[in-house]
């Protein structure tokens, strides 16, 4: 057997997604993720105008030469549009070959390595208040782990930050549909270092010792502000401390290793394993944080972190909402195989989402199963996805208070 057919989606159930089909000549359909947030249009060229030909005729069962075929062939390599594509491609031939074999994706990767997934929830809150019954709410559905962030005093609008009120939850979507430009969002390092310590010490306070918390500075300290903050706040025992500072300079992080024992995860914009090479060999992080989406897919994914574990770091895959359901479904099969895991994340998709993927993975407890559907387990329902029309949207900006341009 070989490709017959590559077809590329794009649709807005809400939110922006890109989607690859690939049918094989005896008609069995895979599905890739390619969605690149604020860039869809880039990643859905690449593979339409680029890829698709390249394929057709393909053996649908040659994974691994098609994803070198794919990232070496073409001379120009890395970079997320790329290894998006990539990653759609190698995503949608796992998911007919394991359609193929009748059986779930994690048994072709070596069968469950446990019986669920621990995912981790996004609680946040303008104020001490809101953050404070977002985290209740959370643990009522079972959470025990949640990813902290709230507004800090003089800035208004913040990464992080669902601005729908207090109770409200899997409602923060960054990217705003406004026009031909970006907002602007202002930041103020020195208010968040002085505020945010204490936020940590009343979850403690209020919550205890068995809930694991997380957190994301994204990107926002420089390598002596991050070491700083992640000593001082070491007392309050975070799960892991997220992009404390920007990860090009891998080794700025040995500053923050030098200075505290808090955990550290990074890699959400990360697309290589060459991103990681010191990161990992030098043990400057705890976690491993790119989306397979992201990352040149499974087959990537795979490899990236079996380094990973040769010097004990875990893995904790970026699942927000600009992974569709598909690319979800992928970061869990991994998940469930993989012998180093740590944590998911996990932000569930909204109604008009589900409407168009098809899904089947479950939510029980603060933990998720893939499911025992054959291959990926999601489908696409290209007729209700042809229902909702793209629509650009962009990731804010930031500015300091003095108008500077800085890391969102």
């Amino acid at each position: 057997m070989t490709i017959d057919l590559v077809d590329v989606s794009i649709t807005s159930p809400g939110r922006n997604f890109v989607t690859l089909k690939i049918t094989t000549s005896d008609g069995i359909v895979g599905w890739g993720d390619a969605t690149l947030n604020g860039r869809e249009l880039a990643v859905a060229a690449y593979l339409s105008e680029h890829v698709a030909s390249m394929l057709i005729g393909r053996d649908e069962d040659r994974i691994e030469d098609t994803w070198q075929y794919l990232y070496r062939g073409p001379y120009w390599r890395r970079g997320p549009v790329t290894m998006a594509a990539i990653a759609a491609v190698d995503m949608a031939l796992w998911d007919i070959k394991a359609k193929k074999a009748g059986m779930p994706l994690y048994q072709l990767l070596g069968g469950a390595s446990r019986e669920g997934v621990r995912v981790y929830a996004h609680a946040s809150g303008t104020d001490y208040a809101a953050l404070q019954n977002a985290i209740t709410g959370y643990q009522e559905l079972g959470y025990t782990a949640v990813r902290v962030q709230t507004g800090v005093p003089g800035l208004g609008q913040i990464y992080g930050v669902s601005s729908s009120g207090p109770g409200v939850r899997y409602d923060y979507e960054p990217a705003k549909r406004s026009g031909d430009r970006p907002s602007e969002e202002t930041w103020d390092t020195r208010n968040y270092l002085s505020h945010m310590p204490g936020v940590f010490a009343r979850i403690r306070e209020d919550f205890g010792t068995d809930l694991r918390i997380l957190h994301d500075g994204h990107h926002r300290m420089s390598p002596i502000e991050a070491a700083r903050f992640a000593k001082e706040i070491e007392p309050y025992d975070l799960f892991w401390l997220e992009d404390c500072t920007p990860g090009e300079d891998q080794t700025a992080l040995r500053l923050v290793r030098q200075h505290s024992t808090t955990p550290l995860a990074i890699g959400e914009v990360f697309n290589s394993v060459f991103d990681y090479q010191t990161l990992i060999t030098e043990r400057l992080i705890d976690y491993v944080r790119s989306a397979v989406t992201h990352t040149g897919g499974i087959t990537a994914m795979k490899k990236l972190l079996d380094f990973a574990a040769i010097y004990g770091i875990k893995s904790g895959i970026h699942g927000p909402t600009d992974i569709s359901p598909v690319g979800m479904a992928a970061a869990l099969h991994l998940d469930l195989a993989i012998h180093n895991f740590g944590i998911q994340e996990y932000m569930p998709h909204n109604a008009q989402t589900l409407e168009v993927f098809q899904t089947s993975f479950t939510f029980d407890q603060g933990f998720l199963h893939p499911s025992e559907q054959p291959g990926l387990g999601v489908e696409l329902d290209e007729d209700a996805a042809a229902a909702h029309e793209y629509t650009k949207a962009y990731l804010p900006v930031n500015r300091l208070l003095d108008g500077t341009i800085h890391d969102w």
